[in-house]
């Protein structure tokens, strides 16, 4: 009896013990964030708020375009976001609910793509990009993977779970047309997935680093990562207004998450069980 007693809270301290060390990392960040270099590196190191948070905000607007760049971010998340929804949800409710030739095989396509090493796409994205005439361009951050294969297959699996064929039958029965069959049947009943896939989406494309890295040449264009990053030197970095931007870029997707974790769970589960 005493046994299966300690078993639950002996798992509750496991998991609390794995909460706080992955919680560690954000909690110093915030901390260094309102300290100095010289303290952030003195022994010990602070353990707790300091006074230079207003310094460090002005060395980081100062060595870079920062609010211009918090806004790039914010324009390409959303854009990208907002994209990968529409496109998506059509694709997975065509694959789900239409009959068409090879279409098996089509989706055996678009699984066999995320198959494919991220860095196989770089040398083709920039040389599209560059032909396109979109290098510099934040177009060339949100369009090229509008239409995930992730996306396509959970909004497959959450239709075919979730949506009744008979339904868009009688919506056919009674005139109504496919794209507003789409809009005002399937899309509201896929609102659960649509919170799931634009939670994952919007996080991807805020701590994307690799996508601007390619296209993106001029400071002013740069989104938050890539500008973060220029501002690491080999001898003279302020790790202090580096901590206070990344503290800034991290705040919007904690919040994100906080408000949307229990979507973010249901999407998953009710999106991937048949």
């Amino acid at each position: 009896m005493k046994t299966d007693r300690l078993a639950p809270w002996a798992a509750y301290a496991l998991v609390g013990v794995g909460a706080l060390i992955m919680l560690a990392p954000f909690y110093f960040m915030f901390v260094f964030a309102t300290h100095s270099r010289t303290e952030i590196f003195s022994l010990p190191p602070p353990m707790w708020f300091g006074n230079d948070f207003l310094a460090n905000l002005k060395i980081l607007t100062d060595r870079m375009p920062f609010w211009r760049n918090l806004g790039w971010s914010v324009y390409v998340a959303i854009a990208s976001t907002a994209l990968t929804l529409l496109f998506c949800s059509m694709g997975g409710y065509a694959f789900a609910l239409f009959d068409f030739r090879y279409k098996n095989a089509l989706f055996g396509m678009v699984l066999g793509t995320m198959l494919l090493p991220s860095f196989m796409n770089m040398i083709p994205t920039f040389m599209i990009m560059d032909s396109l005439g979109w290098i510099d361009q934040p177009r060339a951050l949100y369009i090229p993977g509008a239409a995930s294969a992730f996306g396509i297959f959970l909004m497959r699996q959450f239709v075919g779970t979730s949506i009744p064929k008979d339904l868009v039958e009688a919506a056919r029965m009674d005139g109504c047309s496919e794209l507003g069959i789409y809009w005002r049947i399937v899309l509201p009943l896929l609102k659960p997935a649509l919170g799931t896939l634009g939670l994952i989406t919007f996080i991807a494309s805020w701590n994307n680093f690799i996508g601007p890295l390619i296209v993106m040449r001029s400071p002013d264009m740069y989104t938050l990562p890539l500008a973060l990053r220029s501002l690491q030197s080999p001898v003279n970095t302020e790790w202090g207004a580096l901590m206070t931007g990344s503290a800034i870029a991290t705040i919007p997707l904690l919040v994100l998450f906080v408000l949307s974790s229990r979507q973010l769970i249901s999407g998953l589960t009710s999106g991937a069980v048949k």
